[in-house]
């Protein structure tokens, strides 16, 4: 029983919801097929916290949650990015249930009855306020919003919810759940950010460090100075380095693939016959006569299934037949043509003369659900209606009513007087006329259509969106000429016969090259163009130059290195990839990092040289400028440096140098000091001691307050990384 229906029984105040759209927690789904590329032995889709998530779980849950998604969207399917989307959702929820909920259970953080109903009806959690605003307006839905605030009404929820239909309460039941556990992770986030401690100490030394400042001299010997080719590490140099870096070299399990592409594209003969076929459309199209069997035969034809309405002027169209088209005549026909390899022909439907410009004046009939006004109840028949008796009342008076008309039917809320408008004063919309218009006005086109179509005098009806407008031309300025092009479009495909020559060259590549060695040769030999995909994660949804790379993921994480593929087809392109390496989850190895490692080293022997230099220059108590003068180096000045200081003037972010430099006294001399692009040597000039403070509680408030927001992210990851998660979600595909 849920807690709807326990409350239900106790009180009768229940909550209800209405066309819920329900959030990522409790609406999820994808398609999948039983007949995966799961082996008898591979039936998991991944590892929460040691324990294996079996294929069959997973998909029971994920069948459950696509129904849902499927009900509460009115959609029949869902598209590849939706499935993307949920099944991450749903493998989330399931780190939720196995990692987070154990910690809550262990603290005995719970959502009671009581306090679910106080959250959903009395003073409502900011997820359930989100469900019920329309996202397009930001504004709560008006069934379930206050008439003076607009906010949302626990007394209207109270009283709607005593009509819930048996759906309605199921996905209400649905949500409990997950504001319950919204409610459960604010607890927890909360216990942690409460428990957030800086000391006294700390607080101080932070300050100190931060607002003592020091004015400095400095000389530096960049790294570039010497080659790196003068450098060679050893074998041994390379072992030590790595040995003692083992953090630096943390991975997370990844693979690198190199592919060659063979475009599957129209050839010769595809062009060709789609031309032939498309003069066949073109001979059927001039038959016709009549604009309605035309529209028909346009929408059958084209690939694009659309047939354009609208009117062009002089430079709209196509540049290919922009002048063609404004020379011909109703009815005839010009084509095939080529265009962005796609076979087109065009006919002249119609041609007219409409004003440059215009002035008129309009009467709006609205009717409900025309998007006017939410306060017009009558029909569209009866605005219809309604709208043709008032034209032939101001025909016959020459309309000479019209503005009176305005006034009395009118449901165009532009005719209202702005507050900062006097009496007799002019604004946009007065009298329901918005000045002189043309064909670019931001109005919708039936209204500018009548305008700019219809002679000074003429009163007309046009209908847009909006309802019934009835149209008075008052005056209008100039002419131009305006057709009605409908198009037919055929894409040139590449026929069967081209994608199985594609696939064949594909297959012999692949078959001819079956080992990394003769892979790269052919590459090199064929002079082919080959793309490299490194560092691919299991759970990647892009891969540089595939748009859904599944495939070649999977294939990946199922072969071992080395391993060539066979054709692999991705829609435009067949792909043949190699397999060039394989990196499990932990530390990398020496050969996977060997080239970071070899710059690491060949960094830190020159910091070597170059430190020893910088002693030696300084033997004997030297300057800072007697240094510089031996090493050739120039001396730089930095004034007003302290902690906080990311880099020192020209160069890059240099931390470790700047926190040396932090500790030292005025007159004194640093050590060298090796940093990211160079060795530093630094003499502090004088420094300002930060000023003296009463206490330090602003700065342990400022620092707390600054750690808190990290807790909502970093638990989660930290909690995630203790459990230790494997996710093989693309084998669920």
């Amino acid at each position: 029983m849920s807690t709807l229906e326990r409350l239900r029984k106790r009180s009768g105040l229940l909550v209800a919801i209405v066309g819920l759209a329900l959030m990522a927690f409790v609406l999820t789904g994808l398609f999948s097929s039983p007949n995966s590329i799961f082996g008898s032995n591979d039936r998991l889709v991944g590892e929460i916290g040691g324990k294996g998530i079996k294929y069959e779980i997973f998909d029971g849950k994920v069948k459950e949650a696509i129904e849902n998604q499927k009900k509460n969207t009115n959609k029949p399917s869902l598209t590849d990015a939706e499935i993307d989307g949920v099944v991450q959702q749903v493998w989330n929820q399931m780190i939720n249930e196995q990692v987070l909920t154990k910690e809550y259970e262990k603290l005995g953080i719970t959502v009671s009855d009581e306090e679910l109903y106080d959250i959903m009806v009395e003073h409502p959690h900011p997820v359930l306020i989100r469900q019920l605003t329309d996202q397009q307006t930001g504004k709560v839905v008006p069934r379930f919003a206050d008439p003076v605030t607009g906010q949302l009404s626990p007394a209207k929820l109270r009283e709607f919810t005593q009509s819930m239909t048996d759906d309605e309460e199921s996905q209400w039941a649905q949500l409990e759940n997950y504001v319950r556990q919204v409610r459960v992770i604010e607890k927890y986030n909360n216990l942690i950010k409460k428990g957030l401690y800086v000391t006294t100490a700390v607080a101080k030394r932070e300050f100190i460090a931060q607002n003592t400042n020091a004015n400095i001299k400095y000389i530096v010997k960049n790294y570039k100075l010497l080659a790196d080719s003068t450098i060679k590490p050893t074998d041994a140099d390379l072992n030590d380095y790595y040995s003692n870096h083992q953090a630096e070299f943390k991975q997370e399990a990844s693979r690198k693939v190199e592919y060659v592409a063979f475009d599957i594209s129209p050839s010769q003969e595809d062009f060709d016959l789609a031309k032939k076929d498309m003069q066949t459309v073109v001979n059927n199209f001039k038959d016709s006569k009549k604009v309605s069997d035309d529209s028909a035969f346009v929408v059958s034809e084209s690939d694009s299934r659309f047939f354009d309405m609208s009117f062009h002027q002089k430079g709209t169209l196509s540049p290919q037949i922009d002048t063609i088209m404004f020379k011909m005549q109703p009815g005839e026909v010009y084509g095939p043509y080529l265009e962005n390899g796609t076979y087109l022909t065009a006919k002249l439907e119609a041609v007219k003369t409409s004003a440059d410009s215009a002035k008129w004046r309009h009467i709006l009939i609205a009717y409900k659900g025309s998007g006017a006004s939410e306060t017009v109840s009558r029909t569209k028949e009866q605005a219809k209606k309604m709208a043709d008796s008032l034209v032939v009342v101001l025909k016959k008076e020459k309309g000479a009513k019209f503005a009176d008309f305005v006034e009395k039917y009118s449901d165009d809320g532009g005719k209202a007087k702005p507050a900062n408008k006097k009496d007799g004063e002019d604004y946009m919309g007065k009298g329901g006329c918005y000045g002189w218009l043309n064909a670019k006005s931001g109005f919708v086109q039936p209204f500018k259509d009548a305008g700019l179509d219809n002679k000074k005098g003429d009163i007309v009806i046009a209908e847009s969106n909006f309802g019934y407008h009835i149209i008075e031309v008052l005056d209008s300025k100039g002419s131009q000429k305006e057709i009605q092009v409908s198009t037919i479009d055929k894409k040139v495909e590449p026929s069967a016969k081209t994608m199985q020559g594609v696939f064949s060259e594909a297959s012999k590549f692949a078959g001819s090259n079956n080992t990394n060695d003769l892979f790269q040769k052919s590459v090199i030999d064929q002079k082919l163009n080959k793309r490299i995909a490194d560092n691919i994660k299991e759970s990647d949804k892009a891969v540089s130059g595939l748009e859904t790379p599944k495939t070649l993921i999977r294939w990946a994480y199922d072969n071992k290195k080395g391993t060539v593929s066979e054709p692999m087809d991705f829609g435009s392109k067949y792909i043949v990839a190699v397999l060039t390496d394989v990196r499990e989850k932990g530390t990398a190895t020496l050969d996977q990092v060997k080239d970071a490692v070899t710059e690491k080293v060949i960094k830190q022997k020159k910091a070597d040289l170059f430190a020893k230099e910088f002693n030696d220059a300084m033997a004997g108590g030297a300057t800072i400028d007697a240094v510089a003068a031996k090493m050739k180096l120039a001396v730089e000045t930095a004034p007003n440096v302290n902690f906080n200081t990311a880099a020192i003037p020209g160069s890059t972010n240099e931390p470790s140098v700047m926190g040396a430099v932090s500790t030292l006294k005025a007159k004194t001399m640093s050590k060298p000091l090796t940093g990211r692009e160079g060795v530093f040597l630094v003499y502090v000039d004088a420094v300002t001691p930060a000023p003296a403070q009463k206490d330090y509680i602003a700065q342990q408030k400022a620092a707390i307050t600054q750690m808190q927001p990290r807790v909502d992210y970093e638990v989660f990851d930290a909690l995630k990384e203790t459990a230790n998660i494997t996710e093989h979600l693309v084998k669920y595909y």
